[in-house]
């Protein structure tokens, strides 16, 4: 079992809140595990609504042992903003795990740490991921070497009890699976594209299609700068 794990979690304006709660109520859990929600500038984060404040300073930030990035709509503007990838490539660099929630692994493409590595991602961008060399993995949880990908938000419970698992063992991860009582038993099985009804999925990806151009146009921009 780990005796001591510096978890970082990067936020940025527009993340999905539930892409770092999920995680963070799962890993804050981990005997040993210190969890550091951040912002590049240590200021307040508006996430869907809510707002997170009494953020640390990512420059503040020395190390870490696990990097762990989440997702949301803000990624059009995080992929391009260099201060924040230089952060999340700086703290990457020293990081035994680099992973990702949802739409986070673009963040990890954006700061060159997926070429030729498969990644999850949120159904909808995943094939976004090849513009930066990655491998788009359809899987739940992906696993490649250091970097542990989760798919889109809630998969982000899933991810961090494999993290734990991985970290601590698989008693450890069951026994907090069982003290948040996370036993998902959905009333629908609409939860990806494969099994939504056709209607529903037309419905959602014509919504997400509105912004579709705009996060392609900046996955292509943070491609090339690379």
């Amino acid at each position: 079992m780990t005796q001591s794990l510096q978890i970082v979690i990067p936020l940025f304006s527009g993340v999905t809140h539930l892409d770092f709660t999920g995680p963070h109520q799962i890993l804050c859990r981990l005997p040993g595990a210190k969890v550091t929600v951040a912002s590049l500038d240590g200021g307040d984060v508006e996430a869907d609504g809510l707002t997170f404040t009494r953020l640390t300073k990512l420059s503040d930030v020395e190390v870490c042992d696990l990097l762990l990035v989440p997702g949301g709509f803000g990624v059009t503007q995080a992929m391009n903003d260099r201060d924040f990838i230089a952060e999340i490539r700086r703290l990457a660099d020293g990081a035994k795990y680099v992973t990702s929630v949802c739409t986070g692994s673009l963040v990890l493409g954006a700061a060159g740490l997926l070429k030729g590595r498969r990644a999850a991602c949120h159904w909808a961008w995943r094939d976004q991921l090849a513009l930066f060399g990655a491998i788009p993995d359809p899987s739940r949880v992906a696993r490649d070497g250091r970097y542990i990908t989760g798919g889109g938000v809630t998969a982000g419970i899933d991810f961090a009890l494999t993290v734990v698992a991985e970290l601590a063992g698989e008693a450890v991860a069951q026994g907090i699976q069982l003290a948040v009582e996370y036993a998902p038993a959905p009333p629908f099985d609409a939860g990806r594209p494969e099994t939504a009804p056709p209607e529903v999925l037309q419905r959602i990806s014509t919504l997400y299609g509105k912004g579709m151009e705009e996060r392609l146009a900046a996955a292509e921009k943070a491609a090339a700068a690379l």
